[in-house]
């Protein structure tokens, strides 16, 4: 710990380091250890210094988000969180017909900034956690429509430091997968295919996919989304299949299986990671006993697990 805050320092950066900062305070779950050091830069130029630290000297680093869709482990995250936060806004391009948002903007916030140009495709977004490069990243998908739906090309920095603009079609995505899985590049915009639409039309979708949430149980307690992918082979959503198990509301310490949607576990006040992944641990083996089915996890296990 004590080189790698030597070797943080001396590149002389203007932005923000924090050292053993708890990501509690930067998940949506409201759960995580200390990341040993945890970054916000404040421009490319900066982001370029930290980023070519952790290649240079083979650190292990995090990119962060919204912080939805993880699970920091209690014992925190060694190497260096990179807090994308500051990268943020949208713009549009109308020579290209491409509405753009840098990465660090929440999704939903890039839903409205799309409604607000009467701009139509991004309603699904609306109301769900996480960035739009964690979207990119995840191929969020919800509603029946996935991010590939209406992503033309994104902008990367990749591992040699420099910038590329990559066009995209869906054919290079599946279900919840990208092909930025793979990989040390960096997202750092999307440029999305939207249609003209009517203002009121798409907040009408949006209201309409935001109650759905509500209904669900989304914002009750701090959650991380769904637990768990949809399987087609199941016959139905994953969250019914657990749920046919009675299994809503089951708690292991602060963790309980949402008792308005069974994909969903939330953090009930006092939970540690542990006691998530137990939950977790849990619903899986009652699944299979009970259909033989292997449920495939949504949720990314981040930091520092013994196992």
């Amino acid at each position: 710990m004590k080189n790698l805050k030597k070797l943080v320092r001396k590149i002389n950066m203007r932005s923000r380091i924090l050292f053993n900062e708890p990501m509690s305070s930067h998940t949506s779950f409201r759960i995580g250890g200390p990341a040993d050091v945890f970054v916000t830069p404040q421009n490319l130029k900066e982001l370029k210094k930290i980023y070519h630290l952790c290649l240079n000297e083979e650190l292990p680093f995090f990119l962060l988000g919204e912080g939805a869709n993880s699970l920091v482990s209690d014992r925190g995250i060694r190497g260096i969180v990179i807090d994308l936060s500051l990268f943020s806004g949208s713009f549009f391009e109308p020579e290209k017909e491409l509405f753009g948002v840098h990465c660090g903007m929440a999704a939903s916030q890039a839903s409205l900034a799309a409604r607000y140009l009467a701009l139509s495709g991004m309603e699904f977004l609306y109301s769900m956690p996480g960035s739009v490069g964690g979207s990119i990243w995840m191929n969020a998908r919800c509603y029946g429509f996935s991010v590939s739906d209406i992503l033309a090309a994104v902008e990367l920095l990749d591992d040699n430091l420099q910038l590329r603009r990559l066009r995209v079609s869906p054919e290079e995505f599946g279900y919840k997968k990208s092909p930025f899985q793979s990989g040390n590049s960096i997202i750092l915009k999307g440029f999305f295919h939207l249609a003209p639409g009517n203002k009121e039309q798409i907040k009408d979708k949006m209201d309409q996919y935001k109650q759905d949430r509500v209904e669900k149980g989304h914002f009750l307690f701090p959650c991380a989304g769904s637990i768990f992918k949809n399987n087609r082979d199941f016959g139905r959503p994953t969250g019914k299949v657990i749920d046919s198990l009675g299994l809503k509301g089951y708690k292991i310490g602060g963790a309980e299986i949402s008792q308005s949607h069974a994909n969903l576990i939330v953090n009930t006040g006092k939970s540690e990671a542990a006691d998530v992944l137990k939950l977790i641990e849990f619903i899986e083996e009652k699944v299979y006993a009970a259909f033989g089915y292997k449920l495939e996890r949504e949720i990314l296990l981040i930091g520092e697990w013994s196992n």
